[in-house]
């Protein structure tokens, strides 16, 4: 899931990616291979269809097993980066950010799901750039990525998330790998389509909230509505082992797994295959789930998510989303 949950005495920050250290993986995609497969599909000509001015790009981007990497530069400092819809902002690899002075929040700590890790250290970046975003004085997380990286056999320097896309249009095209950006101008912004949307009969619309800097959908189950979060971050679908027995009749367990954490803390939860979910009028067919206790996301109003949906539903189809007038939209 996302990188850190941050747990506050009035509120708690969700995200979910120090999860994935669990104990299954896929392997990560050869760069050269996207690369090519970039250069087939012309990315100069659809750079010129869809960038009709200074804020908007076409990224070609790499894996890490099924977490999406993109270049980003951090003041003098230039790698890898996760793109992270799951977690609330940017937030530093602090192996490769040791000499940024931090500050300390003891009311907050970093945790997994699995369970709590330590106080948040956070810092500033003065310029943060990628593409075609820039932004100066970012506020950002200093943590250790160090347990993704071990896993995935390449150096992470951080995460990009929702607040630095908050203005954008973001097209995800997984079979080509390629990111779409559109910075959304403010001058009639409701009626706003890029050229990827001009066929409105290609896709579904589906309405979003931003609730606690995360993006969630909202659909029924067995007659139970669920409020799901949309996490780029997160490698794998969640539900909310605490949901009505009745949500459980659509799930097919297969096995017990080791979910393992931030903090090496292990918990058991099962893995199966969802049916019968659908997400606006499309229906997500046979979907991939780990079943654990989503507790740690609740906030202090006891306003909890019952789930979450990663690559297994990112990848089926191109999706994108419009974080200006929070509408989702999935191709057919």
């Amino acid at each position: 899931m996302s990188i850190i949950n941050q747990f506050h005495p009035y509120k708690i920050c969700v995200s979910f990616l120090l999860l994935f250290a669990i104990s299954f993986s896929v392997c990560a995609d050869n760069s050269s291979d996207s690369l090519q497969k970039n250069k087939a599909i012309g990315i100069e000509e659809l750079f010129q269809k869809f960038a009709d001015g200074t804020d908007s790009c076409v990224i070609p981007f790499s894996r890490a097993g099924n977490l999406i990497l993109i270049r980003v530069k951090a003041d003098t400092t230039e790698g890898n980066f996760i793109l992270d819809t799951g977690a609330p902002g940017l937030v530093l690899n602090i192996t490769y950010f040791r000499n940024y002075p931090p500050t300390t929040d003891i009311h907050e700590e970093q945790s997994g799901i699995t369970g709590g890790v330590s106080a948040v250290k956070k810092t500033q970046v003065g310029k943060l750039s990628f593409a075609c975003v820039s932004s100066a004085a970012v506020n950002a997380d200093l943590v250790n990525l160090g347990h993704i990286e071990n896993a995935r056999g390449i150096r992470i320097f951080g995460l990009i998330g929702l607040s630095l896309l908050r203005q954008f249009e973001m097209i995800i095209d997984y079979e080509n790998s390629l990111l779409y950006l559109y910075r959304i101008p403010k001058k009639n912004a409701s009626a706003f389509k890029s050229y990827l949307l001009k066929d409105a009969s290609a896709y579904n619309t589906i309405p979003i909230e931003i609730w606690n800097n995360k993006i969630v959908t909202r659909t029924t189950l067995a007659g139970k509505k669920l409020r799901l979060i949309i996490d780029t971050g997160a490698e794998s679908n969640m539900l909310d082992s605490r949901l009505p027995n009745k949500v459980f009749e659509n799930v097919e367990v297969l096995r017990r797994i080791k979910l393992t954490g931030a903090g090496d803390k292990k918990v058991e939860a099962l893995y199966g295959n969802l049916n019968n979910l659908s997400i606006g009028d499309q229906n997500t067919g046979i979907l991939p789930v780990i079943i654990t206790n989503l507790e740690k996301t609740c906030l202090a109003d006891n306003s909890c998510i019952d789930g979450i949906l990663g690559f297994d539903f990112l990848s089926l189809h191109k999706i994108g989303f419009n974080f200006v007038n929070n509408k989702m939209f999935i191709w057919k």
